[in-house]
């Protein structure tokens, strides 16, 4: 089979779940990752059809030879973290800015068809209005939101500059299988199943009445697909990728409490500097011009998730 999709950050969490269902839907996949937060076993069971590079999407060999023959591009890789962005602002610039902005130019002069980049909700900032819009301003809180940001711009210019068929996903609080409750860095989700699975208390960060649009990774990925098939002026815009509805840190807790039996009491310890208050976002504009919407009900997705966990563990 010929090999004309690259994933960058295809053994990530959203990554390798992204490569799994390309290669279940027949493409021919090539995978870039340094490991550093992602693990082979993601990938698990996929070996014979896949073409796996280690590599870092800062060093332009390992980029352009990643980039032989593929026709399309999925840019998962990222330091994704914003107290990480808050700790080290650089050194998240050089993955997060840098090496978007190497890959896209790659990306042009290897000639690729379209470049879908994951960003993040995280670019609007604090801001009061809910739901979230593509319309609205960015008003980002942290070192990392503005790497998105920036990255955004890139695209959209080589967009419009150059012709590269770019599209730009903002992600809203992705949950699922494969998401590592390990890192000092994780998710809120996987942070709380590891805790209740150990008989330990969750922590909660802030007041627990702060709440989020939690979008199931299995929706993330339908909306990464589904920009291969959005008709050409689709391209050069910005989409959000969320349910539209939001919940509650504390009712997130009590429900996972709820679904796995646990008796345990949520602690409380100080809010973490960059993050906003309340999420919520619309995805009209992905409904109208990607024909994408958000399936899987809140609830279930946790069952899954956590049925993934009692099953497989993690990496």
């Amino acid at each position: 089979m010929a090999v004309d999709v690259l994933v960058t950050g295809g053994a990530g969490f959203i990554g390798s779940n992204l490569v799994r269902r390309l290669v279940a839907n027949g493409r021919g996949v090539r995978v870039l990752d340094d490991l550093s937060t992602g693990c082979l076993a993601n990938l698990q069971g996929l070996e014979a059809g896949l073409d796996f590079m280690e590599g870092d999407i800062r060093d332009r060999a390992a980029v352009e030879r990643g980039l032989a023959g593929i026709r399309d591009v999925f840019h998962v890789a990222a330091l994704a973290s914003v107290e990480r962005s808050v700790r080290d602002p650089l050194g998240t610039h050089a993955v997060n800015v840098d090496g978007t902005l190497g890959l896209l130019a790659a990306s042009r002069d290897a000639s690729v068809d379209r470049f879908v980049f994951s960003s993040s909700s995280s670019v609007y900032g604090d801001t009061p209005t809910l739901p979230k819009h593509e319309g609205m301003t960015p008003a980002p809180l942290s070192p990392y939101a503005v790497q998105k940001l920036a990255g955004e711009c890139y695209c959209g210019v080589f967009c419009r500059l150059y012709g590269l068929k770019t599209f730009v996903l903002r992600y809203f609080n992705v949950f699922g299988p494969r998401q590592d409750p390990h890192s000092q860095y994780s998710a809120v989700i996987p942070l709380f199943i590891a805790a209740l699975r150990e008989g330990r208390a969750p922590v909660i960060h802030g007041d627990g009445r702060q709440t989020r649009d939690f979008t199931y990774v299995d929706d993330v990925v339908a909306a990464n697909l589904a920009c291969l098939g959005a008709p050409e002026t689709a391209a050069g815009e910005v989409y959000n990728v969320a349910c539209g509805n939001r919940i509650s840190v504390s009712e997130l807790a009590g429900t996972l409490c709820r679904i796995m039996d646990a008796r345990v009491e949520p602690v409380h310890d100080e809010p973490r500097p960059g993050d906003v208050r309340d999420s919520q976002g619309s995805n009209a504009r992905a409904r109208q011009a990607l024909d994408w919407t958000a399936e899987m009900p809140f609830e279930e997705g946790l069952r899954k998730t956590v049925a993934f966990f009692a099953k497989e563990g993690s990496p």
